[in-house]
């Protein structure tokens, strides 16, 4: 682990958010002051590795409703640098733009617990921890089962420095799903209140998900 910097502390929000939902942001906000972050910046990506197929909505209307999923939020602000590369994502390029801009910054990549398992797989892991911490959305805090290489990183969150440390942040964690809104705005024409208001407007005026793809 690197040594404490500068006493910033930038939270980095990956994904495709197609849609944004409440699941992306309300999270976040509940761990925000406890995480001591200065900001929280999310990063719609083109694409992503671990998913197949594409996305439903093109990259200007996920951009779009994840500005408007946060602009109400000043803490809260969103990165045009994966949708501007307009090829597949991967965090590791991603924390090196956000490291070169905030060298002595602490960077936490945030993720949900069912990354976990898939963890070991991600491009340059090492040269990841180098760049940033992982912290962990969780609602029961450190698993009981989890790879020695990745074990060893965990510290409680008031111990991390600037990075190489994985840090879980208990929460309530909204069990809200992208592909079941999607299913439910197509099939019902609405996804009741797993969507902020501004989003689901949003969607209903540019008529987004009403046809299966």
């Amino acid at each position: 682990m690197t040594e404490a910097g500068s006493g910033i502390r930038i939270g980095l929000c990956g994904g495709t958010f197609d849609p944004f939902h409440r699941g992306h942001v309300e999270p976040v906000r509940a761990i925000f002051e406890s995480m001591e972050w200065t900001t929280v910046v999310y990063v719609p990506a083109w694409a992503q590795p671990f998913k197949t197929g594409h996305t439903t909505s093109s990259p200007y209307h996920r951009h779009a409703m994840t500005v408007l999923g946060t602009i109400e939020d000043p803490r809260l602000e969103v990165s045009l640098v994966e949708l501007e590369k307009e090829c597949v994502s991967y965090t590791v390029e991603t924390l090196r733009h956000f490291r070169s801009l905030h060298p002595q910054s602490t960077l936490d990549w945030i993720i949900g617990d069912d990354n976990l398992e898939k963890l070991l797989e991600w491009k340059s892991l090492d040269e990841i921890f180098e760049l940033a911490n992982f912290a962990v959305l969780t609602r029961l805090g450190p698993p009981a089962r989890l790879d020695p290489a990745l074990r060893r990183r965990v510290c409680p969150v008031q111990d991390r420095t600037t990075a190489g440390a994985i840090v879980f942040a208990e929460n309530e964690a909204l069990a809200v799903s992208s592909t079941r809104i999607r299913e439910l705005v197509r099939t019902t024409g609405s996804a009741g209140d797993l969507l902020q208001p501004v989003v689901a407007e949003y969607i209903n005026r540019s008529g987004l998900y009403r046809m299966t793809t």
